[in-house]
Protein backbone atom coordinates (compact mmCIF):
# COMPACT_ATOMS: atom_id res chain seq x y z
CA UNK A 1 0.00 0.00 0.00
CA UNK A 2 1.02 3.58 -1.09
CA UNK A 3 1.75 6.00 1.83
CA UNK A 4 0.80 9.46 1.23
CA UNK A 5 4.20 12.18 1.30
CA UNK A 6 4.98 13.76 4.49
CA UNK A 7 5.92 16.78 3.59
CA UNK A 8 6.53 17.64 7.37
CA UNK A 9 9.32 15.23 7.91
CA UNK A 10 10.58 15.96 4.19
CA UNK A 11 10.89 19.01 5.37
CA UNK A 12 12.50 18.12 8.66
CA UNK A 13 15.10 15.69 7.24
CA UNK A 14 16.32 18.26 4.61
CA UNK A 15 17.27 20.74 7.86
CA UNK A 16 18.73 17.94 9.31
CA UNK A 17 20.88 16.58 6.33
CA UNK A 18 22.06 20.44 5.20
CA UNK A 19 22.43 20.96 8.97
CA UNK A 20 25.14 18.01 9.07
CA UNK A 21 26.69 19.24 5.73
CA UNK A 22 27.51 22.23 7.36
CA UNK A 23 28.81 21.16 10.35
CA UNK A 24 31.33 18.99 8.27
CA UNK A 25 32.23 21.53 5.52
CA UNK A 26 32.57 24.61 7.77
CA UNK A 27 32.73 27.62 5.71
CA UNK A 28 35.73 29.53 3.63
CA UNK A 29 36.06 33.17 3.24
CA UNK A 30 35.46 32.67 -0.48
CA UNK A 31 34.36 34.69 -3.52
CA UNK A 32 34.01 33.30 -6.90
CA UNK A 33 37.31 35.66 -8.09
CA UNK A 34 39.49 33.13 -6.56
CA UNK A 35 40.41 30.41 -9.37
CA UNK A 36 41.85 26.88 -7.68
CA UNK A 37 45.01 26.45 -9.38
CA UNK A 38 46.68 23.53 -7.02
CA UNK A 39 45.22 21.20 -4.70
CA UNK A 40 46.21 17.88 -3.10
CA UNK A 41 42.68 15.96 -1.54
CA UNK A 42 44.64 13.25 -0.37
CA UNK A 43 42.67 10.64 -2.70
CA UNK A 44 45.71 8.11 -3.86
CA UNK A 45 46.91 5.01 -1.29
CA UNK A 46 49.98 7.07 -0.46
CA UNK A 47 51.99 10.20 0.27
CA UNK A 48 51.79 11.90 -3.69
CA UNK A 49 55.61 12.53 -3.79
CA UNK A 50 55.41 15.17 -6.66
CA UNK A 51 54.31 17.44 -3.65
CA UNK A 52 55.60 16.41 -0.42
CA UNK A 53 58.93 16.17 1.05
CA UNK A 54 58.75 13.89 4.46
CA UNK A 55 61.36 15.48 6.70
CA UNK A 56 64.31 13.58 8.84
CA UNK A 57 65.35 15.17 11.16
CA UNK A 58 67.28 14.34 15.34
CA UNK A 59 65.39 15.04 18.26
CA UNK A 60 66.29 18.47 19.74
CA UNK A 61 67.06 20.70 16.27
CA UNK A 62 64.21 22.72 16.38
CA UNK A 63 63.08 24.44 19.65
CA UNK A 64 63.66 22.12 22.36
CA UNK A 65 61.24 19.44 20.97
CA UNK A 66 61.79 16.41 22.44
CA UNK A 67 60.10 14.13 18.95
CA UNK A 68 62.45 13.19 16.27
CA UNK A 69 61.02 13.31 12.69
CA UNK A 70 60.87 10.05 10.84
CA UNK A 71 60.14 8.84 6.82
CA UNK A 72 58.18 6.44 8.34
CA UNK A 73 54.84 5.32 7.15
CA UNK A 74 54.17 5.09 10.56
CA UNK A 75 54.48 8.59 11.61
CA UNK A 76 52.39 9.90 8.34
CA UNK A 77 50.20 8.12 5.46
CA UNK A 78 46.51 8.55 3.60
CA UNK A 79 44.04 6.78 5.26
CA UNK A 80 40.64 7.09 3.55
CA UNK A 81 41.46 10.12 1.58
CA UNK A 82 42.87 12.03 4.33
CA UNK A 83 46.31 12.44 5.36
CA UNK A 84 47.33 11.57 8.78
CA UNK A 85 50.00 12.45 11.39
CA UNK A 86 50.39 10.69 13.96
CA UNK A 87 53.16 11.47 16.62
CA UNK A 88 54.29 8.18 18.78
CA UNK A 89 55.69 7.33 22.37
CA UNK A 90 57.87 4.92 21.95
CA UNK A 91 58.78 4.03 25.65
CA UNK A 92 57.64 4.81 29.10
CA UNK A 93 59.69 7.50 29.79
CA UNK A 94 59.37 10.97 28.69
CA UNK A 95 62.44 12.92 27.41
CA UNK A 96 64.30 13.65 24.47
CA UNK A 97 64.53 11.44 21.78
CA UNK A 98 61.17 9.10 23.45
CA UNK A 99 58.84 9.61 20.14
CA UNK A 100 58.71 10.16 16.48
CA UNK A 101 56.55 11.83 14.52
CA UNK A 102 55.98 13.45 10.65
CA UNK A 103 56.83 17.00 9.39
CA UNK A 104 56.30 17.01 6.00
CA UNK A 105 56.89 19.81 3.32
CA UNK A 106 56.52 21.01 -0.49
CA UNK A 107 60.21 22.87 -0.58
CA UNK A 108 61.19 22.26 -4.16
CA UNK A 109 58.41 20.92 -5.34
CA UNK A 110 55.33 23.14 -4.74
CA UNK A 111 56.21 26.34 -4.54
CA UNK A 112 54.01 29.58 -3.85
CA UNK A 113 53.38 33.44 -3.69
CA UNK A 114 50.13 35.42 -3.10
CA UNK A 115 47.10 33.72 -3.37
CA UNK A 116 44.76 32.13 -0.65
CA UNK A 117 46.19 28.84 0.83
CA UNK A 118 43.64 27.07 2.90
CA UNK A 119 43.10 23.43 4.45
CA UNK A 120 40.39 21.45 6.29
CA UNK A 121 42.26 20.00 9.26
CA UNK A 122 41.06 18.21 12.64
CA UNK A 123 43.81 18.95 15.15
CA UNK A 124 45.31 16.38 18.00
CA UNK A 125 45.48 18.04 21.37
CA UNK A 126 47.07 16.95 24.71
CA UNK A 127 49.64 18.11 27.22
CA UNK A 128 52.75 19.21 25.15
CA UNK A 129 51.44 18.31 21.20
CA UNK A 130 52.26 21.72 19.21
CA UNK A 131 50.83 20.52 15.43
CA UNK A 132 51.39 23.53 12.95
CA UNK A 133 50.31 24.29 9.25
CA UNK A 134 52.88 27.11 8.55
CA UNK A 135 54.93 28.07 5.46
CA UNK A 136 59.08 28.88 5.22
CA UNK A 137 60.83 31.18 2.64
CA UNK A 138 61.63 28.86 -0.25
CA UNK A 139 65.38 30.23 0.07
CA UNK A 140 65.84 29.13 3.30
CA UNK A 141 68.96 27.30 3.72
CA UNK A 142 67.31 24.53 5.88
CA UNK A 143 66.25 22.95 2.38
CA UNK A 144 69.19 23.62 -0.08
CA UNK A 145 68.72 27.70 -0.10
CA UNK A 146 71.05 30.44 0.39
CA UNK A 147 69.06 32.57 3.01
CA UNK A 148 68.87 31.89 6.69
CA UNK A 149 65.96 32.11 9.01
CA UNK A 150 64.53 34.03 10.05
CA UNK A 151 65.83 36.37 6.83
CA UNK A 152 63.62 33.80 4.75
CA UNK A 153 60.85 34.35 6.61
CA UNK A 154 58.02 32.44 8.33
CA UNK A 155 54.09 32.43 8.24
CA UNK A 156 52.50 30.69 10.29
CA UNK A 157 48.56 29.52 9.29
CA UNK A 158 47.97 28.18 12.46
CA UNK A 159 49.65 27.06 15.63
CA UNK A 160 48.33 25.02 18.07
CA UNK A 161 49.30 24.45 21.82
CA UNK A 162 48.45 21.29 24.02
CA UNK A 163 49.49 22.46 26.85
CA UNK A 164 47.05 26.27 26.29
CA UNK A 165 43.85 26.37 25.64
CA UNK A 166 42.13 23.39 23.43
CA UNK A 167 39.92 25.61 21.50
CA UNK A 168 42.53 28.13 20.70
CA UNK A 169 44.69 28.30 17.40
CA UNK A 170 47.67 31.13 16.96
CA UNK A 171 48.73 33.17 13.87
CA UNK A 172 51.78 34.47 13.58
CA UNK A 173 54.77 35.74 11.15
CA UNK A 174 58.71 35.74 11.59
CA UNK A 175 61.47 38.24 9.77
CA UNK A 176 64.33 39.80 10.03
CA UNK A 177 63.78 43.85 11.15
CA UNK A 178 66.15 46.39 10.23
CA UNK A 179 69.04 45.34 12.51
CA UNK A 180 68.62 42.05 10.55
CA UNK A 181 67.57 41.08 14.08
CA UNK A 182 64.38 38.41 15.09
CA UNK A 183 60.95 40.37 14.60
CA UNK A 184 57.58 38.78 14.56
CA UNK A 185 53.98 40.37 14.67
CA UNK A 186 53.22 38.49 17.65
CA UNK A 187 50.54 35.75 17.98
CA UNK A 188 47.02 36.70 17.32
CA UNK A 189 44.60 34.16 18.40
CA UNK A 190 41.70 32.61 17.74
CA UNK A 191 38.90 30.86 20.08
CA UNK A 192 36.15 28.66 18.72
CA UNK A 193 32.92 29.71 20.05
CA UNK A 194 32.11 26.43 21.71
CA UNK A 195 33.94 23.02 21.87
CA UNK A 196 37.64 22.51 20.86
CA UNK A 197 39.54 22.18 17.87
CA UNK A 198 40.28 18.32 18.09
CA UNK A 199 36.31 17.87 18.25
CA UNK A 200 36.15 18.08 14.07
CA UNK A 201 37.39 19.59 11.02
CA UNK A 202 38.12 23.35 10.55
CA UNK A 203 39.27 24.89 7.92
CA UNK A 204 42.35 27.36 8.13
CA UNK A 205 43.24 29.90 5.55
CA UNK A 206 45.78 32.35 4.61
CA UNK A 207 45.06 35.32 2.30
CA UNK A 208 48.19 36.75 0.71
CA UNK A 209 48.13 39.73 -1.30
CA UNK A 210 51.20 41.86 -2.01
CA UNK A 211 49.73 44.59 0.38
CA UNK A 212 48.62 42.15 3.59
CA UNK A 213 48.28 38.96 4.89
CA UNK A 214 44.33 37.60 6.48
CA UNK A 215 43.85 34.68 8.61
CA UNK A 216 40.84 32.74 9.09
CA UNK A 217 38.90 30.01 10.70
CA UNK A 218 36.13 28.71 9.13
CA UNK A 219 35.77 31.97 6.95
CA UNK A 220 35.91 34.02 10.07
CA UNK A 221 38.72 36.70 9.58
CA UNK A 222 40.82 37.06 13.03
CA UNK A 223 43.90 38.52 11.91
CA UNK A 224 45.88 40.35 9.67
CA UNK A 225 48.64 42.29 8.70
CA UNK A 226 50.42 44.64 5.98
CA UNK A 227 53.11 43.39 4.13
CA UNK A 228 54.17 47.11 2.09
CA UNK A 229 56.92 48.26 4.12
CA UNK A 230 60.81 47.35 2.98
CA UNK A 231 61.28 45.57 6.27
CA UNK A 232 58.65 42.94 5.04
CA UNK A 233 60.70 41.94 1.78
CA UNK A 234 60.59 38.52 2.88
CA UNK A 235 56.94 38.01 2.32
CA UNK A 236 57.30 39.02 -1.27
CA UNK A 237 59.11 35.86 -2.28
CA UNK A 238 58.05 32.39 -2.63
CA UNK A 239 57.06 30.17 0.22
CA UNK A 240 56.75 26.16 1.01
CA UNK A 241 54.23 24.55 2.81
CA UNK A 242 54.96 22.07 5.87
CA UNK A 243 52.91 20.69 8.05
CA UNK A 244 54.26 18.75 11.41
CA UNK A 245 52.88 17.76 15.05
CA UNK A 246 56.29 18.59 17.34
CA UNK A 247 56.36 17.05 20.88
CA UNK A 248 56.94 19.19 23.35
CA UNK A 249 59.47 22.65 22.76
CA UNK A 250 60.73 25.71 24.32
CA UNK A 251 56.76 27.15 23.36
CA UNK A 252 54.50 24.17 23.92
CA UNK A 253 55.49 22.64 27.26
CA UNK A 254 56.21 18.77 27.94
CA UNK A 255 53.86 16.03 27.70
CA UNK A 256 52.81 13.62 30.74
CA UNK A 257 50.84 10.81 31.04
CA UNK A 258 47.67 12.63 30.52
CA UNK A 259 48.90 13.23 26.66
CA UNK A 260 46.79 10.52 24.59
CA UNK A 261 49.57 8.98 22.59
CA UNK A 262 49.48 8.44 19.76
CA UNK A 263 48.11 11.56 18.57
CA UNK A 264 46.69 12.50 15.51
CA UNK A 265 46.44 15.36 12.84
CA UNK A 266 43.81 14.55 10.37
CA UNK A 267 44.10 17.16 6.70
CA UNK A 268 41.21 16.72 4.66
CA UNK A 269 42.58 18.61 1.91
CA UNK A 270 45.21 21.82 1.17
CA UNK A 271 43.85 23.92 -1.42
CA UNK A 272 45.59 26.72 -3.24
CA UNK A 273 43.97 29.80 -5.23
CA UNK A 274 44.61 32.91 -6.98
CA UNK A 275 42.67 35.81 -8.61
CA UNK A 276 41.29 35.60 -11.75
CA UNK A 277 41.62 37.58 -14.60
Amino acid sequence: MTRPINVFQILVFSIVFLTACNQSEPKMNHSSDWKLVWADEFEGESLNQENWNRQVVRAGRFNDEWQRYTDSEENAYIDDGKLVLRAIHESKEHGVDQYTSARLNTAGKQNFKYGKIAARIKLPDGEGIWPAFWMLGSNINENGGDTPWPQSGEIDILEFYGSKDPAVVEANIHYADENNEHAMMGAIDYKLPEGKFSDDFHVFELEWTADSLKWMVDGNQYASTPITDEVFSEFHNEYFILLNIAVGGTWAGRPDDTTPFPVHMYVDWIRYYQKGE
